[in-house]
């Protein structure tokens, strides 16, 4: 631990502000909220919630898929298989896509750019996934976030078979040594001291947390039962999540879009509680930023957001799919903190949850950007008819 906090001393004095350490102004804007009266209250009780009824969930969730995924990686003779009918590709890249995350995602385009899948692979896995928006859904409505996982499966499968049958499995294809054109991820990017303590922190939080937000959930009285001062779990609450989002915060600059909105890159060395750190601080910010801007912009106006979208709930649906185009998981996680809070309706987080294709569109366009165009208007239109079907029969 000693040799950890000496890293992170040395990573912060080598820390130099300048405009790309953009992430650095959500936790200043936080400190600033708790330093004022006003909005100390509402501010601890937002950190709170999100630690303790997103993180810690969405942590102990990513800890099983990354062991799951780690079993599937090494699939044998399944390779041999999917080249052999692209059937089988289809239901494969659904079912790559109904993972939770943008792993599974991501190996099916770079499989379809090499020649080994179709397609209609493509827009099926696009169609199916829902990126880090999944683990969020899974973490505060369990029963929704499966439910939605098996219509993205549906509808992905669906939808690629048709453009497969319509197009066959090598439309727009582009040429394989377009590859070698990817900049090669870099290993320093693990050897950050602040990437090392991310995953210290959840190596050592993840248990506690997690069973502290099944008591919660259980209606347990956490204080009372640990006989600690009331109101002292909150606190904590919101202690770990201004340390899971200043070391998010931390771990990269902002250059561009793309390092604004996506997850923090991997790397082969990385172990899985660095995994796990990355993946949860990255999604529990993007919560606290949707949750914060929901409380105070009800604390500040007297307007409940769920209200004002009301009188425009025929436009929500296609709201939530044209957000859904944009590329990166970030935005998608503001959608379903939104659906989340009650403030948008179930068809709009249906529609971003099958238009939206998270973080697989950026090696997508990078590889072949004019199916990555093409699939993701192919994606739109059952996005658009199911978010609609949902809305007209059902709300």
């Amino acid at each position: 631990m000693a040799s950890l906090q000496k890293a992170f001393i040395q990573h912060l004095q080598g820390q130099r502000w300048h405009l790309a350490n953009k992430r650095l102004i959500l936790p200043v804007i936080l400190f600033a909220l708790l330093a004022t009266p006003g909005t100390k209250e509402l501010t601890v009780s937002v950190l709170s919630d999100a630690f303790w009824q997103v993180a810690s969930y969405v942590a102990a969730t990513l800890a099983l898929y990354h062991v799951i995924s780690a079993k599937l990686a090494k699939r044998g003779k399944l390779t041999s298989v999917l080249e052999a009918n692209s059937r089988y590709q289809v239901l494969f890249a659904s079912f790559m896509g109904a993972l939770p995350g943008c792993g599974g995602a991501i190996v099916v385009i770079t499989q379809y750019v090499s020649g080994r899948l179709s397609f209609g692979a493509v827009v099926a896995v696009l169609t199916a996934t829902m990126g880090d928006a999944a683990f969020l859904l899974l973490a505060a409505k369990p029963t929704t976030g499966l439910a939605m996982i098996a219509v993205g499966f549906a509808v992905g499968l669906v939808s690629g078979w048709i453009v497969d049958a319509l197009h066959g499995k090598d439309f727009m294809r582009p040429d394989v040594s377009r590859l070698q054109k990817l900049p090669a991820q870099t290993e320093a990017t693990d050897k950050k001291p602040v990437l090392r303590l991310q995953g210290a922190f959840w190596k050592w939080a993840l248990i506690p947390s997690t069973i502290i937000a099944v008591m919660g959930s259980l209606q347990i009285d956490i204080d009372q039962t640990f006989h600690i001062p009331a109101g002292t779990i909150g606190y904590i609450g919101a202690g770990a999540a201004l340390i899971a989002m200043f070391l998010w915060a931390t771990s990269r600059d902002v250059t561009d879009y793309q390092s604004a909105v996506a997850e923090d890159p991997k790397t082969t060395s990385s172990n899985l509680f660095q995994r796990v750190a990355q993946d949860t601080n990255f999604v529990t910010s993007w919560v606290i930023g949707a949750f914060l801007l929901f409380e105070l912009t009800i604390f500040w106006t007297g307007l409940d957001p769920a209200a004002v979208f009301s009188n425009w709930a025929i436009m929500l649906p296609l709201m939530g799919v044209l957000i859904g185009l944009l590329p990166g998981c970030g935005p998608q996680i503001l959608v379903t903190s939104l659906y989340i809070s009650g403030a948008v309706p179930l068809s709009a987080q249906l529609g971003n949850a099958i238009s939206n294709d998270g973080d697989a569109l950026f090696p997508a366009i990078a590889l072949a950007p004019k199916a990555a165009i093409m699939a993701t208007v192919y994606s739109t239109v059952p996005a658009l008819i199911t978010a609609y079907s949902y809305f007209i029969f059902f709300e």
